[in-house]
């Protein structure tokens, strides 16, 4: 399998386990900010074993991984108070602006050359969820949860993008725990006790299985892909996110399909799959100088 494919693999398990969040917000735990702050906690473990002082030799990526902190703190909070206000459908409508966001910065700000694909991929995936997830729209409050949605997408782009940088320097788990770490902090300071669960039950031991696996694993399979993948791309496979939420729906929870949500599938399956399928972009070795 080559470095690229690889890459694709990782950030479609990641993708893929991050849309199953909802049955852990929904399993009668913790507050969606509390939930929020311990896949944070999770996350940060691996912190004190990964830290080599050479890394921050590279002021660019410290501050990179700062500001990586910063966005993932707004990004748990906005995302899962979204998901816990519902509809689910909107909250992962809205927080998959994200991708598009990524396509549109990464040429800018991360110096990589554009991947024509994944920007045009982008809005025809869009769609596609617009098909997949319109039943919530019809639900009462939708444009709070979608307001929610849509902060997160800001700052969840932040957190792509900054890792990329973070990456050049860092490894990726130290990436995904040293970021964690900053943002726990941060959670803790501005929200307080809010953020700490006010009970130790089964709903509790359920939302830490989630954290362990779509905290910690998922976020090092995510980390790991940023090495092998342009952020573009990886910002166009993580609508694999609201998929798996939609079909959840469907299949857990007796949402209603219909022909509108099979188009809007196909239309993200083959936009993808185009995009996936485009060859990396070239690297052109500088002229030679004649003597």
């Amino acid at each position: 399998m080559t470095k690229r494919a690889t890459g694709i693999v990782l950030i479609a398990v990641a993708a893929t386990l991050w849309g199953t969040w909802p049955l852990y917000t929904r399993a009668g735990g913790p507050a969606g900010v509390s939930i929020g702050f311990l896949a944070l906690v999770v996350m940060a473990l691996p912190a004190p074993f990964v830290f080599k002082r050479a890394a921050f030799a590279d002021r660019g990526a410290v501050w990179a991984l700062l500001l990586v902190g910063l966005a993932d703190a707004g990004n748990m909070v906005l995302y899962f108070s979204a998901l816990e206000r519902g509809p689910i459908v909107v909250a992962v409508l809205s927080h998959y602006l994200a991708p598009t966001l990524v396509a549109l910065a990464a040429p800018a700000l991360l110096g990589e050359r554009g991947s024509t694909r994944a920007l045009w991929a982008s809005p025809v995936v869009l769609a596609g969820l617009a098909l997949v997830l319109n039943q919530g729209s019809s639900t009462a409050g939708w444009e709070v949860t979608a307001l929610l949605g849509g902060g997160s997408a800001i700052f969840y782009a932040g957190v792509v993008l900054g890792s990329r940088r973070a990456a050049k320097s860092f490894t990726p788990i130290a990436v995904m725990s040293l970021h964690a770490a900053v943002s726990a902090l941060i959670l803790f300071v501005v929200l307080g006790r809010q953020v700490i669960p006010t009970s130790v039950d089964r709903g509790l031991a359920i939302v830490l299985f989630g954290c362990a696996v779509n905290g910690l694993f998922a976020a090092l399979l995510f980390n790991l892909s940023l090495q092998r993948l342009e952020a573009q791309l990886v910002g166009l496979f993580t609508y694999l996110e609201p998929l798996t939420a939609a079909v959840l729906g469907v299949v857990v929870l007796g949402d209603p399909v219909g022909l509108a949500s099979v188009a809007g599938l196909l239309l993200v399956v083959v936009a993808g799959g185009w995009a996936a399928s485009a060859p990396p972009p070239r690297i052109e070795a500088p002229a030679l100088r004649q003597p």
